[in-house]
């Protein structure tokens, strides 16, 4: 049965946010009228090996193409914009409606690939998008990003708000929230809230970025050699700030690392950056005094080919550490990359270099993302009838559902969802209205969505266990064996050290083909089959691995 037609409901479900932090989608779905919030990216995880990036699922939008009004985009970070180009050389989107930075980030990345796309529209607080049977508009944020909103959708069986990532900081670096239009909204009655649910889990308020800022203007005026400063190059403000405080310590700026660069050639654009002639190349800070230089770049998270990383190793071609120099994290090590980052820092203890972290004593990074007390008050001002938290792993999704029954909620109106799952709303009223497929999409390179299972498995195999290679030359016509049989390992073992095993590896390998040559129905698939099924419990049985088993089969004609 299609769960999408036969009522005058209003559909919602994700696409993917649900159960992760990243790969943000969500769908609205109004009669023969679909708008999409967001199309983010997930950056995969270690034991998806040379996965670039995890994109939703479109097959959905694809078949119901023609029904898709808009993609709408709540601020430009990459886990809500990253897969904008993915999208658009699959599904036709007739219009896009971001913020200026949004706006400008995702036609740098359309510039990038070579996509052509003509239709971005700007959108601020005061855009109003009518369809036939969907509202839209927009409430300002507070976020780590110049340029956040909230959506707000409205239908004749309800009005939804889309949350975006916020924070509630009473003392913001960049414009206040606009909470009275949250609050007018709750007001005028608000069905459904779509919350983001990313630090739903961490008690109390989080910090406010004026006090990062004052954290490290302190350290500044307290450093006399070179300063180098690594950040999350998609935090504008904190870049902003951190130009703004080198400039009244009267140093100058050089960028390392290629988002990095971006993002302030956005943040100029767009009038949140002022560079007056503080940043400087690398060739010209060069030949500047250490006390007057800043580096600003990318690799806060330990990133192997990120710039701080290169200048720890030392690899890096156009900066070598010197023990006067002084690093700041001005972030927080994202669950996973902790000890990468400490490796960092090993590195530059190593060289005598004075480091900064962000500490109980030392504020030097502030989340973008409202912790539990924030997400209360949320609730608190629009007052929704329902909610669906998104954006997050599971538990934090059950955190702000269980936030949501704290605060008055009915139980029974609190929806913990599935990318794919479906809510229907309508006359006021939600319930779970079924599901459909909804999978995860592997880009590697320029190649999307045919990584499948296998080939991530066979490459864990081969990580893990290696290669085995059987070369192996047959006379089809006479069934003879030519020749020895040649055995080919990579990140296996040790040839020289192996020669035995790798003799009775032979050995067996010549028995399975002997044995195949003897069928009258011979053929080469079974062949290969046959030497991969008898040969993985010989060598697993031997050595406890199970390497991959490649059979190569050269037909020799004599």
């Amino acid at each position: 049965m299609d769960i999408f037609k036969g009522n005058t409901g209003t559909k919602i479900f994700a696409l993917g946010g649900l159960g992760e932090v990243g790969k943000n989608m969500y769908c609205v779905m109004q009669g023969n009228e679909i708008i999409i919030i967001d199309s983010g990216v997930l950056f995969p995880e270690d034991d998806l090996l040379g996965i670039d990036y995890v994109i939703p699922d479109y097959g959905f939008l694809k078949k119901n193409e023609n029904k898709i009004k808009a993609l709408f985009i709540t601020h430009g970070h990459e886990d809500h914009i990253g897969s904008v180009s993915f999208l658009l050389q699959t599904v036709n989107i007739p219009v896009i409606y971001a913020p200026n930075q949004a706006a400008k980030a995702i036609v740098k990345k359309l510039e990038d690939r070579n996509i052509r796309y003509d239709n971005i529209k700007t959108v601020d607080e005061k855009s109003k998008i009518k369809f036939k049977g969907i509202d839209v508009e927009f409430i300002l944020t507070t976020h780590s990003i110049p340029d956040s909103y909230a959506i707000v959708i409205h239908t004749q069986n309800g009005t939804i708000i889309e949350s975006g990532d916020y924070k509630i900081d009473l003392t913001p670096v960049g414009p206040m929230a606009n909470l009275q239009k949250f609050a007018r909204m709750g007001e005028k009655g608000v069905t459904l809230f779509m919350g983001e649910s990313t630090n739903a889990l961490t008690p109390g308020h989080s910090i406010s970025e004026s006090r990062v800022d004052a954290a490290l203007n302190d350290l500044f005026t307290r450093q006399l050699g070179r300063i180098i400063v690594a950040t999350f190059a998609s935090n504008v403000y904190r870049l902003r700030n951190i130009i703004e405080i080198a400039r009244k310590n009267g140093r100058k700026v050089a960028l390392f690392g290629r988002s990095m660069e971006t993002q302030v050639e956005i943040g100029i654009e767009s009038g949140y950056i002022k560079n007056e002639g503080i940043i400087v190349t690398p060739e010209e800070a060069k030949n500047l005094k250490p006390e007057e230089v800043c580096l600003l770049c990318t690799g806060s998270q330990g990133e192997p080919l990120a710039a701080l990383s290169r200048i720890a190793n030392g690899t890096h071609k156009q900066i070598k550490l010197s023990p006067n120099d002084t690093v700041i994290f001005s972030s927080n090590p994202i669950p996973g990359n902790g000890e990468a980052v400490n490796n960092t820092l090993n590195k530059l203890a190593l060289k005598g270099v004075k480091t900064y972290t962000n500490t109980s004593i030392n504020d030097l990074h502030s989340s973008g993302h409202g912790n539990s007390e924030e997400l209360k008050l949320m609730l608190r001002l629009i007052k929704p009838k329902y909610l669906m938290p998104i954006h997050g792993e599971y538990r934090m999704l059950k955190a702000h559902a269980n936030l949501g029954i704290e605060c008055g909620m009915n139980k029974n109106n609190v929806f913990v969802l599935q990318n794919g799952e479906v809510l229907s709303m309508e006359n006021g009223k939600i319930k779970k209205d079924g599901s459909f497929p909804c999978y995860d999409v592997y880009v590697d390179g320029n190649r999307i969505g045919d990584i499948g299972g296998i080939v991530i498995k066979d490459r864990k195999i081969m990580a893990n266990d290696g290669i085995l290679v059987v070369i192996a030359n047959i006379n089809n016509n006479k069934k003879q064996l030519l020749g020895k049989i040649n055995i080919t390992t990579r990140g296996f073992v040790l040839v020289n050290d192996n020669e035995e095993l790798l003799k009775d590896i032979e050995n067996k390998a010549h028995d399975i083909i002997m044995k195949e040559l003897k069928n009258k129905r011979f053929n080469y698939n079974d062949l290969k089959n046959n030497i991969i099924n008898e040969l993985s419990p010989f060598i697993l049985d031997k050595t406890g691995r199970k390497p991959l088993i490649m059979p190569v089969i050269m037909d020799i004609k004599e």
